[in-house]
């Protein structure tokens, strides 16, 4: 081989290992996570106890599938890449029928996501009420958890370079029920409270539940305040989610709460934004994407 060939064929190995190295850095880094609750904190039961993920012992960078046993409730954060001015920021809460959290399909995926269109996105990691040996309740801790983490996201907004009046909440299945209570069971914040973070409101300022679900029981009822809403559902193939986001629409309309409703055909019950093999429910975030664009939500092209 000429000495010519070997500086050049040295050269892209060269090139080529640095790249690789560079990318296995990049995924070794680990997306900052933010506990909601203070170390001690009396809501905190089992802090203690580890989480157990899907698969097991992930390595860095490999994806998670989902979660189970969450006792220390978090926000993993991930921020739009080369972002100017303030931006939007989205609660993403997985769902998983608050046994598991489908932390795959329904939040890593889904930050990606956002962040491409230059959005915030704060993966929520609640509480289950069907957490084995703990008394969790979804309209308890899970729901405590979702109000903590829209306070946090406002408290930390300067330092993540958000803005804290464009601040709200994807919810998948089960994660629809917290970001449907969400919009039902805010406050503006407590300013007397000790707690700086608890002096921020609650309030989301735009909601997104897709094919959402909750116990029939739950009494959910809008306030003439309550914040805009992104719903949607596939139809024949998924009854109960869709006669629950028509019903949440329905108390949305009349008290004038601009919303937008998508109902599709068929399509079933899951599954985040995957391809559904061309069906139309497929599209169900590009209809968000704009209805997102329409609320001014995006950074301008």
């Amino acid at each position: 081989m000429s000495g010519f060939l070997k500086r050049n064929v040295w050269m892209v190995v060269s090139v080529g290992a640095a790249f690789l190295l560079s990318v296995s850095a990049v995924r070794a880094q680990a997306a900052p996570t933010v506990f909601l609750w203070p170390e001690g904190s009396p809501t905190l039961k089992g802090a203690a106890e580890k989480e157990v993920t899907t698969p097991p012992a992930p390595q860095p960078g490999q994806r998670i599938n989902s979660i189970v046993n969450v006792h220390n409730p978090s926000i993993e954060v991930r921020l739009p890449k080369n972002s100017t001015g303030p931006v939007a920021a989205v609660i993403v809460a997985p769902g998983g029928g608050h046994r598991q959290l489908v932390w795959g399909s329904e939040g890593s995926d889904i930050a990606e996501w956002l962040n491409g269109m230059g959005v915030a996105a704060f993966i929520l990691k609640y509480r289950l009420a069907f957490t084995p040996g703990y008394q969790y309740t979804v309209e308890g801790e899970a729901l405590q958890d979702t109000q903590r983490a829209i306070r946090i996201v406002r408290s930390r907004s300067t330092e993540w370079g958000v803005d804290p009046t464009r601040v709200g909440i994807i919810g998948f299945s089960a994660g629809g029920a917290l970001a449907a209570l969400a919009n039902c069971r805010f406050d503006r914040g407590k300013s007397d409270a000790a707690d700086p973070i608890e002096r921020q409101s609650s309030r989301p300022d735009f909601v997104s539940l897709v094919y959402p679900g909750w116990d029939p029981k739950t009494e959910l009822v809008p306030l003439k305040d309550s914040a805009p809403a992104f719903i949607t559902s596939a139809g024949s193939d998924d009854v109960f989610h869709a006669r629950q986001s028509v019903e949440f629409f329905s108390s949305l309309f009349k008290l004038g709460i601009p919303s937008d409703l998508h109902i599709y055909g068929h399509g079933g019950h899951g599954g985040g934004i995957k391809p559904r093999n061309g069906i139309p429910f497929g599209t169900w975030h590009v209809r968000m994407q704009e209805w997102m664009a329409d609320l001014k939500l995006l950074p301008p092209r």
